[in-house]
Formats: structure tokens, C-alpha cells, sequence
């Protein structure tokens, strides 16, 4: 499911398109060293960026992702912002939990009392929407920076058989950007400075690793097209999509999109039927069944859409977004044996993935209808953690806190967002 939190630029959640893109990502990230360990994420925004904030994710905003035409420029941004990762550069920016509230918007208290409650000292990424001054001081990297990752991530996509024109193809996306005003430049360039000596020296390093890829890249590119069809078909118009969905590399990604385009445009019935085509292609795909699942709770289809969730969790265990759709579908129906039968679901969908807002609205929900309050508010608060909002965040911890048993898993995980909410206040 494609999900868009509250915030203006947040996460775009889909299991689809996050598998797509680390599936594309997994060559080069394998020869960064950082293989499966590293996802990569989707951010809210049409403008062209990309950026790391800790060890944990690299993002990437949708308009750089549906402005790039093959996977070796996508790839090459992910080796970048990966050669971010393994040069250090993002180190010395780690965020405590005093310095949360210095960076407008961020919205990472839940992810520092993640760290806290886990031991885990990598602070994650739980929602952007950060000023532009903010953004500019805190992703920004200097020119040595650059050149190093420059460096290392050409070498990334040599060691991954990708070839580097790629590099050369997505850079040129960018030259132009640092001769407009500075209002009208997209992100990347003011994080990521460019200059004419880069450009050259990325130009020879390319050319010295040698710019064809030295294998058959097929896969990359199906998994690039069928992110970018599936982003664009919910961002764009239908009308859009079903004029183009003919340029997919593979039929059943164009089947997808002339799905999504009909259910945009309430047609569930017709969005399921275009489905089952490439269903038909990819009998075991359970990000089809996911999709499917989504198509038909939207048409209020909701027994149907629990099976086709239940499906899709069975096709891929353990994947956290799905776990949260098919317990959402769980929770929309009501009823106390049902909203039992959820819990689980999504606690493991909460264990498995803290950034998902949906899950905590879900978990509150369904804690609320069974009274049981203290894990209600251990949900809102971690909700509105995750959201940046913590006056709420501090309040709804307190009352976990009171109701909770002392020393319980809970009990501790608020006493680590309230610790959290106070110091991000002071």
C-alpha cells in the first residue's frame, strides 16, 4: 500500500516499490559492504534529492526517482549516498536526544528512543520535513566529502559489473542546477556542491573503470522500471499512466499500472480484473497480492482484502508493511475476536519497522477498543514521536507510564520516549 503519513514531506510507504529498489540497489550496496542491511526509501517530494542521515537508510526523494530513465543512474545516486555511509561522513553527524529539537522537523524522538530502549546506538530516520536552513546545515557535505564518495561510488558500481556511465548520466541531470538562483535549485545541488574539476574528475575516474556494465543488468532494469511505474502511477494522472503504460519493460508491470490507474479512479472491480493479468505473469508474487489486498479494502471489499494480505504475508514472512496492511484490514472490520487476532500482526509489524505511523494508529486503535488504555497511550505517544510533536508525545508517555506495569516491556519503551520528549524540550 502506498501510504502517505500526516506530515507535508514524508515517507512514501510501499512494500512493492521499497523490494524494487533494493532489489535494484543490492548489487552495489553488496560491493559498499553493506548488502541487505541498508534500505533504501522513498521521500515525499517531487524535487530531485537524495541523502543520508545515519548508518540506517539511504532516501530518496520520488521526483529524482521518476526524473532518472535507467536503473545505472539510480544506482549510481544510491552508491553515492552508500559511499556516504562506509566513508564516515555521516558519523559525526549522529543525533542525541538533546538535539533532536534543533532540527525543524525532523521528527527522529521516536528513533532515539528506539536507540535507547534497544541499545542500539544508530539513530533512524522517522519523518522529513525540515527547513530549508535546517537542511541545508544538516545534509550538506563539502567538497572533499564529495570527491570521496565520487570515488568510492564509481568504484561500487566497477566492483557490481553496473559500469559507470550511469555516474556520468545522473550527474549531467545536475550541471545546469548551480547557474539558476538559489531559490530555484532542487535540494541535491545545495547538499551535494558540484563544480566544473568535479565533474572532470568523475568523468576519468568513470572512464578509467570503464563505462559498459560487464554483465547482463536485465533484472536491474526490471526492478527500476516496475518502482518507477508503480510511483508514477499513483502520483500521476491515470490518464497519464494509461498513455505510457506500454513503455513498461515487462507486461506485467504495464498490467499493474492500468490497475492502479483504475482503481484511481474508483473502479475496483475493473483495477482488480487488470491485476489478475499480470497476477497471471507472476502467479506467486506477493507484492501483487498486496496490491490486490489495497484495491480491494479502498472498495470496502474487506474479508476479501484480509485474504489477499494474508496471502501476500505468506508469500513474504516477516515483511513489516505487509504484516501492517493485512492487520490494518483486520482492525477496520472490528470486532473483539478479530481485533485479538490483530494485535500480534501488528506488533510485529511495529517490531519490524518503527517508521510506519499507520501501524501505531492501528495498534491504538485496536488497544483502545479492547480497554486496555496504558498501550493505547504507548502508541499515541510513540505516534507522535514519530510525528515531531513532543508536548503530545511527553503527555500520552506520562499516562502509559502511570498505567502500565512498572518495569513491563511497555513500561519501558515509554519511560524511553518520555526521556526522550523531556530532553527534546529543554
Amino acid at each position: 500500500m502506498l501510504a502517505v503519513p500526516a506530515q507535508a514531506v514524508s515517507l512514501l510507504r510501499d512494500p512493492d516499490i521499497e523490494n524494487a529498489l533494493n532489489q535494484m540497489a543490492r548489487p552495489v550496496l553488496t560491493a559498499a559492504g553493506l548488502s541487505g542491511a541498508t534500505p533504501v526509501l522513498v521521500v515525499n517530494d517531487q524535487s530531485l534529492n537524495a541523502f543520508v542521515v545515519d548508518t540506517n537508510a539511504i532516501y530518496i526523494n520520488a521526483g529524482l526517482i521518476l526524473r532518472t530513465t535507467s536503473a545505472a543512474e539510480l544506482q549510481f545516486v544510491i552508491a553515492h549516498e552508500a559511499a556516504h555511509i562506509v566513508n564516515g561522513h555521516v558519523t559525526s553527524r549522529a543525533l542525541t536526544a538533546q538535539h533532536v529539537s534543533r532540527i525543524a522537523g525532523l521528527g527522529m524522538a521516536l528513533a532515539v528512543a528506539t536507540a535507547a530502549g534497544t541499545g542500539n546506538g544508530k539513530l533512524g530516520l522517522a519523518a522529513l520535513g525540515v527547513a530549508n536552513s535546517a537542511q541545508r546545515s544538516y545534509f550538506s557535505h563539502t567538497q572533499a566529502e564529495e570527491s570521496s564518495a565520487d570515488q568510492s561510488g564509481i568504484r561500487f558500481m566497477a566492483l557490481a559489473g553496473v559500469g559507470t556511465q550511469g555516474a556520468l548520466d545522473v550527474t549531467q541531470i545536475f550541471a545546469g542546477q548551480e547557474l539558476i538562483s538559489e531559490g530555484r535549485q532542487d535540494p541535491y545541488v545545495q547538499s551535494h556542491p558540484l563544480s566544473r574539476d568535479r565533474l572532470r574528475r568523475l568523468t576519468a575516474l568513470a572512464g578509467t573503470y570503464g563505462l559498459a556494465p560487464t554483465g547482463n543488468r536485465d533484472q536491474d532494469t526490471y526492478w527500476f522500471d516496475r518502482a518507477r511505474g508503480k510511483l508514477s502511477a499513483f502520483l500521476r494522472a491515470p490518464k497519464w499512466t494509461r498513455a505510457r503504460a506500454d513503455e513498461s519493460v515487462a507486461k506485467d508491470i504495464a498490467w499493474m499500472r492500468l490497475a492502479i490507474a483504475q482503481h484511481r479512479d474508483a473502479d475496483w472491480r475493473g483495477a482488480v480484473d487488470l491485476l489478475a493479468r499480470a497476477q497471471a505473469i507472476r502467479p506467486n508474487d506477493p507484492w501483487y497480492f498486496e496490491l490486490k489486498g489495497q484495491i480491494l479494502l479502498e472498495g470496502r471489499q474487506f474479508a476479501a482484502s484480509q485474504a489477499a494480505y494474508r496471502r501476500a504475508a505468506d508469500l513474504a514472512p516477516g515483511n513489516p508493511l505487509i504484516l501492517a496492511s493485512l492487520g490494518h484490514s483486520m482492525v477496520v472490520q472490528g470486532g473483539s475476536q478479530r481485533l485479538q487476532q490483530a494485535l500480534p500482526v501488528l506488533e510485529r509489524a511495529r517490531a519490524g519497522d518503527y517508521r510506519n505511523g499507520s501501524v501505531l494508529r492501528d495498534l491504538g486503535s485496536a488497544y483502545a477498543q479492547l480497554n486496555q488504555p496504558g498501550n493505547a497511550a504507548l502508541t499515541v505517544a510513540e505516534y507522535h514521536a514519530l510525528a515531531g510533536r513532543m508536548k503530545d508525545a511527553r503527555i500520552q508517555a506520562q499516562r502509559a507510564v502511570d498505567m502500565l506495569p512498572n518495569g513491563s516491556p511497555g513500561w519501558q519503551r515509554a519511560q524511553d520516549v518520555l526521556n526522550a520528549a523531556r530532553n527534546a524540550q529543554q
